[in-house]
């Protein structure tokens, strides 16, 4: 039976990114990031990351089946992330996805993002088997999910107000980083020590809730505290104490997942899962747990198309119905596709 060839779209926030897949074989993988546009912002500009989305899409496209060696009339499917994300920067991807889908007269499938996100782990993880658990750590979404098959999706626990990445941003953001904060806190963590003690009291210990807003709060605090002492904090601590208590919030949460639930087989997905001490936790305590952990490289840890076009073959194998050329831009999404 021939694999179906199928092209990837991504444009959820500041990468544009397409990919062609052949079965289980990632042809090519194509990333237009905006990094450097942004960073002068300090976050991301929608209705820049919106332009640009329209000034890459189709070059992006067209480098990704020439790398592969395709030519458009030889794809059989079209996957695009339809959701989470900014809709502006969405409807880039979508617009282009469904024009290609009717010139071409082939099928789309409408990919969620995060669930795209966790997909990735089949590229990286060809003996994944079901089921596991997936620590889920992006900009917009926070939790553990329960993977029973490759279109079987259980939330476990989530995040009751900021996700992971989102703290991130903003605590980096008050201590003066550079966009993307993330990485830059995960840097400067290597050098200092956790030695200052942020309490999160809205973490209710043993539930299937996570709140990271209170801890963002503490983190700003104290830093609003020590310039009224007129005293200089010490980033380099500042940024080693946020981040283990973050990182360690959510492992402790997939530990008490893997002890529910009974599985021993843990993934991550999502942009915060190329963090260092996230890796490097997970994998420590999964031991302890004895379970076995999986982390997909760098290249699909950040929005890309590869996971979209891994996500859009499974929705196909499990005869999941292709979208309709109304399909629109949504700027939420659960794990499991509601709104």
């Amino acid at each position: 039976m021939k694999e179906m060839l199928i092209l990837g779209i991504e444009t959820s926030c500041d990468e544009t990114s397409a990919a062609v897949l052949r079965g289980n074989e990632l042809l090519s993988n194509v990333i237009s990031s905006q990094i450097e546009i942004h960073r002068r912002f300090g976050g991301v500009v929608p209705e820049i990351a919106s332009r640009n989305h329209l000034t890459a899409i189709l070059p992006v496209i067209d480098e990704a089946l020439t790398r592969a060696g395709v030519k458009k009339q030889e794809l059989d499917a079209i996957g695009v992330t339809y959701g989470a994300g900014l809709v502006g920067a969405l409807l880039v991807g979508v617009s282009a996805a469904k024009a290609l889908s009717y010139s071409l007269g082939i099928p789309l499938y409408a990919v969620n993002h995060i669930e795209a996100h966790i997909a990735a782990n089949y590229l990286s993880c060809p003996e994944l088997k079901h089921p596991f658990l997936a620590v889920v750590a992006s900009g917009g979404h926070t939790g553990v999910c329960r993977i029973d098959g490759p279109n079987q999706f259980t939330m476990l626990a989530t995040t009751t107000d900021d996700a992971i990445g989102e703290a991130f941003d903003k605590v980096a953001r008050s201590l003066g980083l550079p966009y993307p904060g993330g990485p830059e806190i995960d840097k400067l963590a290597r050098m200092g020590s956790p030695t200052i003690e942020f309490i999160d009291n809205r973490r209710k210990k043993k539930t299937a809730e996570l709140s990271y807003s209170g801890l963002k709060t503490a983190v700003v605090n104290y830093l609003h505290k020590s310039e009224q002492r007129g005293e200089k904090p010490n980033v380099a601590d500042v940024c080693a104490s946020f981040q283990k208590t973050a990182v360690e919030m959510l492992v402790d949460c997939a530990m008490q997942a893997v002890v529910d639930s009974g599985i021993k087989t843990v993934v991550a997905a999502g942009g915060v899962s190329a963090n260092s001490y996230l890796r490097e936790k997970l994998t420590k305590e999964g031991e302890k747990y004895g379970c076995s952990v999986h982390f997909p490289p760098m290249s699909l840890c950040t929005d890309n198309a590869a996971m979209v076009a891994v996500r859009a073959r499974d929705m196909i194998a499990g005869g999941i119905q292709a979208a309709k050329l109304d399909l629109n831009a949504v700027s939420y999404l659960k794990i499991g596709g509601a709104a």
